[in-house]
Order: C-alpha cells, then structure tokens, then sequence
C-alpha cells in the first residue's frame, strides 16, 4: 500500500512528510501552476524534501504521442525516480507503450471510465489514476469505478496498480483503500483532516483540565 501526497505546497510537504511514511509526491499542471515555480526547480527542492527513495510524478502536456514521448524523456532527465503522467486517451496510450518498451515508468492519469485504465495498464502503464471525486461529480460512481479497475488489474495485468486521484473528504479516500486500491494520492487538505478530529481536541482538553485539577503542571 503506497500513500502519496498530491501538492507542489513545499511547506505542505515538508510538514506532512515528517508525519507520515509518504511513498512520494505527485502533481499535475494545474498543481506546478499554481506553485508557480518551473518544473526543473520545483522538483529538485520537493526530492530534497522527501529524500531520494520517494517517487515523484510528472505529467506531459503534449497531445500527440510523438510530442508526449519527447517531452516525457525531457522530465525524465530532471529526477532520476520520476514517473511520468500520460492522459489516457489514444495519443496517450500510444506513447505509454513507447516509452514503457524504452523503460520510462508512466502513469495513465484523467482516467473515468474503467476501459480506459484498463487500455492504459495494457500498453504498460506501472499505475493508473481514476478521478474519484471528478467522476463523482459528472454524476458517476469514482469508488465503484475504483474497484472495477482494480478487480480488472488483479485478472488481466497484475503489474499495474490502481493510483487513486482527485478526492475532496477522508471517506472518499478510506471507501477507495476498502475498495482494493493499491495506492492513494491525497491533497494537504485532505490528509489534515484525515490526522485530525475536534473530538480528539475536546478529549485532550479534558484531560489536561482533570490533571492540573490534582497537578501543578502538565508534567507526569
């Protein structure tokens, strides 16, 4: 089970990455954009961050598969455990199989329909990335979407694995893990919610209060 965290926020993942054991960092074009830092700086100060055993993802923007392969092996260059983001549309899976046959790791990501993860698994994708909350969104069902992927995973092409995307509330994120995903990318805000609790807050309150009742610091 791999938990990545999905930001450009350094702060952000600075702060959560001395919490918990992240696999890596992933991003996207909107995510660099709005970081507003180049890709060849932003990724060397994230790998600085969570040191060289995490993965980190990055995804092309060409869309034709002759543009997406060249632009794939220029991110390749700037990290050496990078895996690349290809959208899994038909250009998409053309390059995923021509960069997976060069040993390029990729992605299949805006993955909604479970066809599409599946055609992106096939040409070699190591993960693919359904959109959770954006399916749920359109009127879909993203967990049942989740699950579908990974039971067709399991069967046909076991060395890929679902990389769970786009989620909005911790019960998204705990009904995809229950739904056999392999792997989970989760925004700051999310992740926040998910360590924290007001009760637990009220119940630490409570506690200090009884004690300093008896004691004359909160000191055992």
């Amino acid at each position: 089970m791999e938990v990545f965290l999905d930001t450009a926020d350094l702060g952000a993942i600075e702060e959560l990455s001395a919490i918990l054991p992240l696999a890596g960092v992933t991003t996207n074009p909107s995510i660099v954009a709005a970081a507003k830092i180049p890709l060849k700086e932003l990724l060397p100060m994230i790998r600085a961050i969570v040191g060289p055993k995490a993965t980190l993802f990055a995804q092309v923007l060409a869309r034709d598969s002759e543009s997406m392969v060249k632009e794939a092996f220029t991110i390749s260059d700037l990290d050496p455990k990078i895996v690349i983001k290809v959208p899994a549309i038909s250009a998409g899976y053309a390059a995923i199989k021509t960069l997976s046959a060069r040993g390029v790791t990729t992605l299949g990501t805006a993955v909604y329909s479970p066809m599409q993860g599946f055609f992106a698994a096939q040409a070699g994708a190591k993960y693919i990335a359904p959109y959770v909350n954006r399916v749920d969104s359109t009127g879909g069902d993203g967990i049942k979407l989740v699950q579908t992927l990974q039971s067709l995973l399991d069967l046909h092409v076991p060395a890929c694995s679902v990389l769970a995307a786009s989620f909005r509330t911790p019960t998204q994120v705990l009904d995809c893990l229950l739904a056999g995903a392999k792997a989970v990318t989760i925004p700051p805000e999310v992740v926040r919610q998910m360590l924290n609790s007001p009760a637990v807050d009220v119940a630490i309150k409570r506690f200090e209060s009884d004690w300093l009742k008896v004691f004359d610091k909160l000191s055992a």
